[in-house]
């Protein structure tokens, strides 16, 4: 399976909860840090969720 490597670039601050609970199920904790996870269609849908506010490398 690919990977693809997570980085949140954009405050999750005034965001709904949803989109907050999102970025924290992602495993994302700060800002320009990346994570890493397989490209599964969980995943992938999380990243679709939150497209605004995290870039998304593959690897």
């Amino acid at each position: 399976m690919a990977k693809v490597i997570i980085t949140q670039v954009r405050s999750a601050i005034n965001r709904p909860k949803r989109q907050k609970e999102t970025i924290k199920a992602l495993g994302i904790k700060k800002l320009n840090v990346p994570v890493e996870h397989e490209a599964t269609p969980q995943i992938m849908g999380m990243v679709n969720k939150v497209t605004h506010l995290v870039k998304v490398e593959q690897k």
